[in-house]
């Protein structure tokens, strides 16, 4: 063991010069004990000494008459157990005595002396248990108060106590060591408990057998674990709680199973300890004959202490510290560095892995391990061992910034050693980012491709990839390795990257087709969205293919086995996108045509007709197939082309264009047939409002000039007025005339003003339109529509117009008026004789007598007889056939009440102006409505007068008409 290395890990405390105090150094020390921050002294003349830290007198008293045999201060509580010798009372009973005593109660002795309280005295020897020599003994407190107390005879007896000592409540029992005959080979030398759950062992020790007994097997059971043993104070428990014996040649560990390791430590063991993992020997040095304290470090294989000491009689550890007691009554308080001033140590030795192995040994934290890692690494890095220090930074990994580690191995050359590093970093799950476009990078640079698919496939617990997945995919299209990125996209769901990889990087259109159709609709769906512009350029069929089982129920109705109008709802709506064909109308027409005929009830119906409607009627729609179309008119023009002097460039320049100027014109002609059947259909006659915007419509079709599609939906519209100003425009006279016999019939609903337009426009035209003329004339003269002096002023502002074109429905006019005319002067005078007829007959009645000559009852047709009314009307009634208060003639009141009820009426209708000039606005002839209004005496002034006439019998009737 000459070969480990030794450091100064532990260093004297106090200045090296303790000692145990005067005032208690009054005779021998024969026992030691600590605990619960006291050291604990007993002597031979009975008395036990408590030191406080720094091993400063607490306190003295006096425990047994003549002296401390063995001492031990427990733990769980402030008990002390001495084992000593007191007064012997009889011949048969022994001196020795155990005591236990409470040192948290004190009781008071005189003035100056403190004695704790003892709370059980106990005799170790009876007639079952012979006296002999004790050479050790252990105390364990098993559960408060229980203690149990081996007691070891020189004779390879153990005497075991188990109980409440302080209420007598004990039991005793005897181990027993194999029998030796040389008595003193068979004494105990040392003792140790070992308590492992519920199993209880106690170790023992003599000096030619190590022994276990198993206390909790009733009877305890032996099992010897070897041959050899040791001398006193050479015995010590490990925190493993492993057996500790020193021999000459070496120190052996004991396990419940036998002998573990040992150590060669030379030299005689005069005493043994334990002290946080370090194995504490004094060992006599042969060749000088002095005595070494050593400090061994087994697991790191290093003496952390090494002192040359006095003759020590007894050891111990409390306070953090190792208390050597000399036999002088000098004392040795030696204690252990902290971490940091043993790690500077080592680093200036450059011992490294010492001190790795120190810090992991001593259960230091993750971060201090760390640190002690990076300046490994960094002193192998700065020896040019690239290899060795990437080992030791990979261990600070979690700890260490990677930045730190990175920026010493970016050289190209190292980096292998860098790659190394970035792949234990993702590993753990601790990469960034950029620490996976490095990673990825450093592959692509080294063209390592079999451990790039490695890192690319690999993944975790959880089946996720331990990098960014974009990341990923974007260094790896950087660096063309195109089938990586696309492997990690479709790992990782990234169906929008696995398509930007199909058609930006490696233009397979056919293949990115297929891998949409085979993803769920919705997804699907994100995608077209997407890169359907790249589709629609390259593959517009199939792209429209796969828009029309996303749109429609293809895709799901062989599932459902039936289709309904709220599932139709949740599909995806071709408006969604149109933005895709934003370079490529003709194909967005295709597919909008053959949604259209596929689904007749969408829910985007008036969406996808618009813009239909917009592509149908647009007149500079591109169509990419005319260049193709006209490539073999170029070849036949250039093969007539060969007599000619004019180049051949000039020659074919017009001829192509006008062919391209003839396809493009019959399509559009195509396309304006589409809009108006669409205009039309999408119109049905049982609906108020087309499935179409129609003011959209309207202004496509002004935009365009779609002449058909503007007089449709005007028509449709009823905007008669703007139908007629079409043809006007276009000055279609033919079209024109036939409108306004369409249009302009009112018995069909139509608006007979119309042809007033109509007439109106022929006196503005400034040319000869006199067929034209005659013919509006003739519809004007059949309805009526307007007098004769307007027809006359209208045409006369055309100075092309003869009087000739008017001049039979002049006349025609001129005898229909004078027909009239003599009607009404005949009407006049029947009139004026009926009102002269009235007057006479009212001046009779009011002159003259009336003479009622009726026989019967109007009534009941029967005789007439008294009581009888008679009416002025000369109607008469029996009485009795006449109501109470009966005052008008049952026959002629109903007539009167209607003319009553007329006038009413009509004075009411004088009262509202609207109507009155709404009559005048809409008739023909406003001059008769006011003239119509006069003559039922609306508009003049009348006064009510009496209304009524008395009767005969004092009854009054109204017989006015």
């Amino acid at each position: 063991m000459y070969q480990w290395r030794k450091f100064e890990f532990f260093e004297e405390k106090y200045g090296g010069k303790s000692a145990i105090p005067e005032d208690v150094t009054a005779g021998k020390i024969e026992c030691c004990s600590s605990g619960r921050g006291k050291v604990v002294i007993g002597w031979d003349d009975g008395t036990v000494s408590l030191l406080d830290r720094g091993l400063k007198f607490n306190f003295s008293f006096q425990s047994h008459s003549s002296s401390v045999i063995f001492l031990q201060h427990l733990k769980q509580r402030n008990f002390l157990v001495t084992v000593g010798e007191d007064e012997q009372i009889s011949p048969q009973q022994s001196a020795m005595c155990l005591k236990v005593f409470d040192l948290d109660k004190m009781q008071s002795e005189g003035t100056s002396a403190t004695t704790p309280d003892c709370i059980g005295i106990l005799r170790i020897f009876t007639n079952q248990f012979p006296e002999a020599n004790i050479t050790a003994f252990l105390v364990l407190e098993e559960a408060p108060p229980i203690l149990l107390i081996a007691i070891g005879l020189d004779n390879g007896c153990i005497y075991c106590i188990k109980g409440d000592i302080a209420r007598e409540r004990i039991t005793r029992f005897k181990l027993q060591v194999d029998n030796v005959s040389d008595k003193s080979h068979s004494s105990i030398t040392g003792l140790g408990f070992r308590v492992d759950g519920q199993a209880l062992q106690l170790f023992a020790v003599t000096p030619d057998s190590v022994s276990l007994f198993s206390l909790h097997n009733q009877p305890p059971r032996r099992q010897t674990l070897d041959q050899i043993g040791c001398n006193f104070n050479s015995v010590t428990m490990s925190d493993r709680l492993e057996l500790i014996i020193g021999r000459p040649e070496a120190v052996y560990f004991y396990e419940v199973d036998g002998r573990g390791p040992c150590w060669a430590f030379e030299g005689e063991k005069k005493f043994l300890g334990w002290f946080r993992g370090y194995l504490l020997c004094v060992i006599a040095d042969q060749r000088t004959g002095r005595d070494i304290f050593n400090v061994y470090d087994l697991k790191n294989r290093l003496i952390a202490h090494s002192l040359v000491v006095k003759e020590v009689s007894h050891m111990l550890c409390e306070w953090g510290n190792i208390i050597l007691i000399m036999t002088d009554k000098s004392a040795l308080c030696i204690g252990e560095k902290d971490m940091e001033s043993k790690l500077d140590m080592l680093f200036k030795k450059n011992l490294y892995t010492v001190a790795i192995n120190l810090v992991q040994s001593q259960q230091a934290d993750a971060a201090a391990t760390a640190e002690v890692l990076r300046k490994y690494g960094d002193h192998l890095y700065s020896k040019q061992d690239y290899d060795e220090a990437m080992a030791q930074y990979i261990h600070t990994i979690g700890h260490l910034e990677p930045s730190y580690v990175i920026q010493k191995f970016l050289d190209a050359q190292r980096i292998y050693n860098l790659t190394n590093y970035l792949e234990k970093l993702h590993e753990k799950g601790l990469a960034s980012k950029d620490h996976t476009t490095l990673l990825l990078n450093c592959y692509t640079k080294l063209k390592d491709v079999e451990k790039l698919n490695v890192f690319i496939k690999s993944e975790d617990g959880a089946g996720e990839h331990k990098f960014d997945v974009e990341t990923a995919i974007r260094v790896c299209r950087a660096a063309n390795y195109h089938e990586h990125a696309m492997y990690v996209a479709k790992k990782a769901g990234r169906h929008e990257l696995y398509l930007k990889i199909l058609l930006e990087d490696l233009g397979r259109y056919d293949e990115a087709l297929q891998y949409i159709s085979s993803l769920e609709p919705s997804q699907a769906g994100v995608t077209v969205k997407e890169y359907g512009k790249i589709l629609v350029e390259h593959k517009p069929v199939e792209t429209i293919e796969i828009l029309m089982r996303l749109c429609t129920e293809d895709g799901e109705s062989a599932k459902r086995g039936s289709s309904s109008s709220m599932y139709l709802t949740m599909l995806p709506s071709p408006v969604d996108f149109l933005n895709i064909f934003i370079h490529h109308p003709q194909s967005l027409m295709d597919f909008l045509e053959k949604y259209t005929n596929k689904v007749k009830d969408s829910p985007a119906q008036v969406e996808i007709h618009n813009t239909l409607l917009e592509l149908y009627l647009s007149n500079d729609l591109n169509f990419p197939s005319i260049s193709q179309a006209s490539n073999g008119v170029d070849l036949t023009l250039k093969a007539r082309s060969g007599s000619s002097a004019m180049p051949k460039a000039e020659f074919n320049l017009k001829p192509n264009a006008d062919c391209k100027d003839i396809f493009k014109e019959r399509h559009r002609m195509e396309r304006c047939e589409k809009g108006l059947r669409l205009l039309k259909s999408a119109w049905p006659s049982d609906l108020e409002q087309p499935l179409y915007d129609v003011d959209l419509a309207i202004i496509l079709c002004e935009m365009n000039a779609f002449k058909e599609g503007l007089l449709y939906l005007y028509e449709k519209m009823k905007l008669y007025k703007e139908v007629v100003a079409c043809y006007m425009q276009s000055q279609d006279h033919v079209g024109l005339i036939a409108c306004c016999k369409r249009l302009g019939d009112s018995g069909k609903g139509g608006d007979p003003s119309l042809w007033a337009d109509l007439l109106n426009y022929f006196g503005e035209l400034g040319e000869d339109c006199s067929k034209e003329v005659k013919d509006v004339l003739t519809y004007i003269e059949r309805d009526d529509i307007l007098p004769p002096i307007v027809v006359l002023q209208t045409l006369s502002r055309n100075p092309c117009l003869t009087l000739s074109v008017i001049k039979d429905y002049i006349a025609r006019k001129l005898e229909q008026e004078s027909k009239l005319i003599e009607e009404d002067r005949r009407a006049i005078e029947k009139y004026q004789e009926d009102t002269l007829t009235m007057r006479k007959e009212i001046q009779d009645l009011r002159t003259n007598a009336r003479i009622f000559q009726l026989s019967k009852c109007t009534a009941c047709t029967f005789t007439l007889d008294l009581p009888a009314v008679h009416f002025m009307c000369m109607h008469s009634f029996h009485q009795r056939c006449l109501g109470d208060n009966e005052k008008e003639c049952p026959e002629c009141a109903p007539e009167y009440r209607s003319v009553l009820e007329m006038k009413r009426s009509l004075e009411q209708n004088s009262k509202d102006q609207d109507r009155f000039f709404q009559q005048v606005k809409s008739s023909k002839d406003g001059f008769s409505v006011i003239a119509e209004y006069f003559g039922k005496g609306i508009i003049s002034k009348t006064s009510n007068g009496s209304t009524g006439t008395g009767r005969s019998g004092g009854t009054s009737s109204r017989s006015d008409f």
